[in-house]
């Protein structure tokens, strides 16, 4: 009663006393706040009561604030009045523009206090604290999935809807998120506006510029709970803890299959369709996986940007560097569960495997032999055509196999890049190594089934057995003369020739 009159005397009287017209408010009884208009409560007491009385004559969307709905008018008619006056980039709303500034000025004004960092968004300090809280308060009603924000329920809940409301205006992709069309976008454009002031290398959006510049700082702020693994990109942790949980949400609807990651499923789809969308431009090949063709491309440059630190030698690939170093740590990380046998290499791993399964889909048609890789056919072929496609540039000798040629080049160069980690001692080849640590450690796994006496060598056990079978495979060409190994028919022909000599 007593505000409505003071309202009663300032309307009388609108030149009165300035003091008490300001100290006038409106004061809401559920949360305290204060407003200088009745409007302006009023509309903010549609908060507590969820009313949505503002309606978006276009798609029907509802809200609160007529201001809300002002802004969100703005999509259907495409108005963007906030323009930056440093790179003229306009906005629909004023506080995304002052948002942006601070891209320019480099100011993040959000302090994390537990663990410092700054952000240049309120909104990204509230997320972020959630990584130190662990808190996930959104759930989807339909897969019970929880998240640590509300937009990315929204985003979520997309995939069960099927909806993709974003389209590209060129090539009619649609999309579930508006964010990822703004990137998609640039791939017309061409356009990476986000440097990384350490290298130089430019990206089409901050948030991978950001993940980018943790291979120059080594951050890697994102930890796993159940093994303490780091990760630079929350998407990375994301996908790490399904290997744990053993979760594949993402199905291919085409065979069932099941991935951790969506983008396994996107690139799995394409063995289906047979697309390959990643192409060379120099000698036009295609790939069906961007990381395919970027070390292809090396092919031509002859970069080889991974280096390894113990011997010296380059790779173009940070996998193919990565199964290099097992050579010199002797690390055999992958263990058949039938024979015991280990692997350095995950793909020698997968073709040892075939053998237990009996699985041997490539078939020769020349002689029948079956293989259990494309790529072993291919070679055995050549024993049957001649081919020897791989040439030594020094001497001009040819091999089947590629890696035939690179051992054969150590002797050229003097290479022997295999260490002995006991006596220092170095090898050409990764077997004559694992052969010379036996004498060290003493093994000696080939046994003679005959009379049980056991050899470091495979080959010496085979020579042995010679023994107990009577075999002797190397004949003498003069006399017909013998032997059950070949330095001993070497010795032999020594006869002859001082026979000759003396005649």
């Amino acid at each position: 009663m007593e505000k409505s009159k003071k309202l009663k005397e300032l309307i009388s009287h609108p030149h009165g006393n300035m003091t008490e017209r300001e100290n006038l408010s409106y004061n809401c009884d559920v949360c305290k706040k204060s407003f200088s208009q009745k409007s302006n409560l009023t509309e903010h007491k549609h908060i507590h009561t969820r009313e949505k009385l503002y309606h978006c004559d276009i798609c029907g969307k509802s809200f609160t604030c007529s201001i809300d709905r002002t802004r969100h008018k703005r999509i259907h008619t495409g108005e963007m009045p906030y323009c930056c006056d440093i790179c003229n980039k306009s906005f629909s709303q004023k506080s995304n523009l002052n948002t942006h500034k601070r891209t320019h000025t480099g100011e993040k004004p959000y302090i994390c206090d537990i663990c410092g960092k700054l952000f240049s968004q309120s909104c990204k300090l509230t997320s972020h604290r959630l990584t130190h809280t662990g808190e996930k308060p959104h759930h989807c009603d339909i897969c019970d999935k929880s998240f640590s924000q509300s937009s990315t329920l929204s985003r979520h809940k997309y995939i069960h809807m099927g909806k993709t409301p974003h389209h590209c205006d060129i090539c009619n992709k649609s999309f579930s998120q508006s964010s990822h069309l703004t990137k998609h976008k640039c791939v017309h454009s061409g356009e990476k506006p986000f440097y990384c002031d350490v290298c130089g290398k430019s990206y089409t959006v901050s948030s991978t510029l950001a993940a980018h510049k943790r291979i120059h700082t080594g951050e890697k702020p994102y930890h796993c709970d159940i093994c303490s693994r780091s990760f630079t990109e929350s998407s990375s942790l994301t996908a790490h803890k399904r290997l744990h949980s053993g979760e594949k949400p993402y199905h291919c609807d085409i065979c069932g299959k099941a991935f951790t990651v969506s983008s396994r499923l996107t690139e799995h789809k394409r063995t289906h369709t047979g697309v390959k969308p990643y192409h060379c431009d120099i000698c036009g090949k295609s790939f069906s996986k961007s990381s395919n063709l970027t070390p292809h491309k090396r092919i031509h440059t002859g970069e080889k940007p991974y280096p390894c630190d113990t011997c010296g030698r380059l790779f173009s690939e940070s996998s193919a560097l990565t199964t290099h170093k097992r050579l010199h740590s002797g690390e055999k990380p992958y263990h058949c569960d039938v024979c015991g046998k280990s692997f350095s290499d995950s793909s020698n791993f997968t073709t040892h495997k075939l053998i237990h399964s009996a699985e041997m889909p490539y078939h020769c048609d020349i002689c029948g032999k079956s293989f259990p890789k494309r790529y072993y056919l291919t070679t055995h072929k050549r024993i049957h055509t001649g081919e020897r496609p791989y040439h030594c540039d020094i001497c001009g000798k040819s091999f089947h196999k590629r890696h035939q040629l690179t051992k054969h080049k150590r002797i050229h160069t003097g290479e022997k890049p295999y260490h002995c980690g006991t006596c220092g001692k170095s090898f050409m080849e990764n077997s004559a190594l694992t052969t010379h640590k036996r004498l060290h450690s003493g093994e000696k796994p080939y046994y003679c089934d005959i009379c049980g006496k056991s050899f470091s060598q495979n080959g010496n056990l085979t020579i042995h057995k010679r023994i107990h079978t009577g075999e002797t495979p190397y004949h003498c060409d003069i006399c017909g003369k013998s032997f059950t190994v070949s330095c001993s028919l070497t010795r032999h022909k020594h006869i002859h020739t001082r026979e000759t000599i003396s005649l």
